[in-house]
């Protein structure tokens, strides 16, 4: 795996990191600040399902983590593909269903990491 995608791919593992302390831990503080488009009321009810999604962030970040980590660069790659795939469907999803802006900040970094993975 060349330099680049290394360093693209330890850059989003640690945007994920953040995604899940968000979610995680500071969902009633500075969450309600990230996401303005939700009611204030919100934040409080929807704690548990927040830091469930924010575990699920911290999945995505350990296994690109990982795939930096394997000797064989033939797996490495391969692990790299399938994680940077599913935060490349997450935030097509999340574009569709939530926040055109969810593509730009998760899906778009995923496909420019994947071509310097495959391209470069």
């Amino acid at each position: 795996m060349k330099t680049i995608s290394i360093i693209l791919i330890v850059l989003i593992a640690l945007l994920h990191l953040y995604f899940l302390w968000l979610e995680m831990f500071a969902w009633e503080t500075r969450g309600r600040k990230v996401f303005k488009t939700l009611s204030p009321e919100l934040f409080t009810p929807t704690r548990v399902l927040a830091a469930n999604q924010g575990l699920y962030n911290g999945f995505l970040a350990a296994g690109l983590i990982w795939s930096v980590m394997i000797k064989n660069p033939e797996w490495s790659v391969k692990v790299a593909t399938f994680f940077l795939g599913c935060i490349l469907v997450a935030g097509l999803y999340g574009a569709i269903s939530a926040d055109k802006k969810i593509f730009f900040v998760q899906g778009l970094p995923a496909i420019i990491t994947l071509l310097f993975l495959y391209l470069f």
